[in-house]
């Protein structure tokens, strides 16, 4: 007899929470406890679902490192006990929290899916029906008894993404995420197709592991024409900054300029972490390969390869949390941990 999954769907916010008061036409918070009697689908998945929600669910652009850990937490409290876990999450940040829990949790051997929806779970046109039974379908499948998904993904659209490779880039439209550079895992059509070479493979010999500690003394610093030296001096001067996401042009270029490459010459110097990441939503950073970032590399700025902006916030946080040395931490960011860069 086929084994029944035991899925736990957390609610910590955002869109996908809320449902029409059709009397007065305004949103308010869905009762996930009511979830079978909202949602009839739900009956027909062969699947056991659990329901936990924040006390007080957040707006996604409130979501901070303390909302990380209480998410990874829960999860974690929970782990030996259900089989998957789907996660709605405003989409704003969802990238940010989904990369985020990524690194949190090492050798994953269970799917954490996160989903959300750009239209209430209660609006005629909603996408949040479809983006949740397909989460916690996804959250469910077995082979061997054995879970098909073992990372953190993100459902979105007919789609399921490495969420540590997503970006969001609409705010309107129902394909809100993508992700140039990595395929997705899986596709919903007539059929729920899995594309098992594009799937993170876990150790299942060794346990999940839980990490919490992350420093969030970071700023992204965006490169524009115009930037200048007073601006970059004063942003990089802030007071316990322990590291930069550097977002820079195309394959990893920046300004070539003396002020610019002292100013970061000194902060690496003294040591602030920094890391180069494109700010194309696809591609690589490839240093060295133009005049403009050999500099960089020489000074030891640190590549980011073909990781998002948001993944490499996550990391960042999540190794400056390990008080690495320079040379230690340039190693583990330029490898891939969980699947976040090619």
């Amino acid at each position: 007899m086929k084994k029944r999954a035991k899925i736990l769907l957390i609610y910590t916010g955002g869109t996908i929470g809320m449902i029409k008061d059709y009397d007065s036409g305004a949103l308010k918070a869905f009762n996930f406890d009511e979830l079978l009697q909202n949602i009839p689908e739900l009956k027909i998945l062969e699947h056991e679902i659990d329901t936990l929600s924040f006390d007080d669910p957040i707006d996604s652009s409130n979501m901070n490192v303390e909302c990380w850990v209480k998410v990874a937490s829960t999860i974690n409290e929970n782990f030996d006990t259900y089989d998957g876990f789907v996660v709605l999450h405003g989409s704003d940040t969802m990238s940010y929290t989904a990369s985020a829990l990524s690194f949190m949790f090492e050798n994953l051997t269970k799917p954490i899916i996160f989903t959300g929806s750009q239209l209430p779970i209660g609006d005629l046109r909603t996408d949040a029906k479809e983006n949740l039974i397909t989460s916690i379908q996804i959250a469910g499948l077995q082979k061997n008894g054995k879970p098909v998904i073992s990372e953190v993904g993100l459902y979105f659209e007919y789609k399921l993404y490495r969420a540590n490779r997503t970006t969001k880039i609409n705010a309107e439209h129902f394909q809100a995420f993508a992700s140039l550079n990595h395929p997705p895992l899986a596709e919903s059509g007539v059929y729920l197709s899995v594309n098992h070479n594009a799937l993170w493979r876990p150790n299942r010999r060794q346990r999940t592991k839980l990490h919490t500690g992350f420093n969030n003394e970071v700023l992204i610093l965006k490169i524009f024409p115009g930037i200048n030296a007073k601006t970059v001096e004063y942003m990089l001067s802030k007071p316990g900054l322990k590291g930069v996401v550097l977002e820079t042009y195309g394959s990893g270029n920046a300004p070539s300029d003396d002020w610019f490459l002292d100013i970061l010459k000194r902060k690496i110097s003294e040591g602030l972490f920094v890391v180069n990441v494109t700010q194309c939503i696809g591609g690589s950073v490839v240093m060295g390969q133009y005049e403009t970032s050999v500099q960089l590399k020489k000074i030891g700025v640190v590549s980011g390869k073909d990781i998002s902006t948001e993944a490499a916030v996550a990391k960042l946080m999540y190794l400056l949390g390990k008080e690495l040395s320079p040379k230690v931490f340039k190693t583990i960011f330029e490898t891939s941990l969980r699947g976040e860069m090619s």
